[in-house]
């Protein structure tokens, strides 16, 4: 299991601990008032706090420091970690409310409108549709829609994520692709680590696989390469982040997904 199921998972997957999504847990900390704040300032404070990692990032020791002190404040506050399909809809097969969202990091780096993020586990309606930014796009799901939109999401090959506020409080299920400010700062600059690998690694079957090379164009990665010897594709996996996008495009189901922890060395 990775550190969070360790911290915060009652012996299970932490994102599928029913108190993690709890009004209880929400009420605590001041929540409510931290998960308003981030929206109305996300621009603000993400940009400033990506400008001053770059600003010392030519500066080895200073930018390992503060890639460290990152990363301790993300884990503490609000960071994500993958999850694949499945355990996307047992999570919104747990919410009493499932709200669709713009998302925000998007519009940040895009200048574009996109709503791929879900709210999920409060009053989002009640916290965010004061918001001008917010109110015209926030729209009420069913499970079933919610569903719906997340295999939709799965087969454009969108990586499935949860996210905390003040951990180990999630409020938001996400799906990512590399316009992403999550992905820009920890891929693209490699500033601090702010999403983690999933619980599980992928790993692909030649024998039913027919080298059509579709999953190479589905990981958002780097991890799945190809043999020109064997005319079959490959993943590395330490690069794999275990989202399984890739077995959507599969026409075989060659790829499966195994649990990370079955592999000591690979990181999480």
């Amino acid at each position: 299991m990775c550190e969070f199921c360790i911290q915060h998972g009652e012996g299970k997957k932490w994102y599928l601990t029913m108190r993690n999504y709890s009004r209880e847990l929400w009420e605590q900390c001041n929540r409510a008032e931290y998960m308003e704040d981030f929206g109305a300032q996300f621009e603000v404070r993400c940009g400033t706090a990506v400008a001053k990692l770059d600003a010392v990032k030519s500066i080895p020791v200073v930018y390992r420091f503060f890639r460290r002190m990152a990363m301790h404040k993300n884990k503490t506050l609000h960071w994500g970690q993958i999850v694949p399909i499945e355990d996307v809809e047992q999570i919104l097969e747990m919410q009493d409310s499932i709200v669709r969202m713009p998302c925000v990091c998007r519009r940040l780096t895009t200048g574009r409108e996109t709503r791929y993020c879900f709210g999920v586990g409060m009053d989002i309606m009640g916290m965010f549709g004061k918001y001008p930014d917010y109110s015209h796009g926030l729209e009420v799901l069913e499970k079933e829609e919610a569903v719906g939109l997340v295999r939709s999401f799965d087969k454009q090959g969108l990586v499935h994520s949860i996210w905390t506020f003040r951990t180990p409080y999630i409020g938001a299920v996400c799906n990512c692709d590399q316009d992403c400010m999550a992905y820009g700062i920890q891929f693209k600059t490699n500033l601090t680590q702010i999403m983690f690998r999933a619980e599980y690694v992928a790993t692909v079957d030649w024998n039913k696989c027919n080298g059509c090379k579709k999953c190479l164009l589905n990981c958002q990665f780097g991890a799945i390469g190809y043999s020109n010897t064997m005319k079959r594709p490959t993943i590395d996996m330490n690069r794999c982040y275990g989202c399984g996008v890739c077995r959507s495009v599969c026409d075989k189901e060659a790829i499966a997904l195994l649990d990370r922890a079955q592999f000591a060395t690979l990181p999480w």
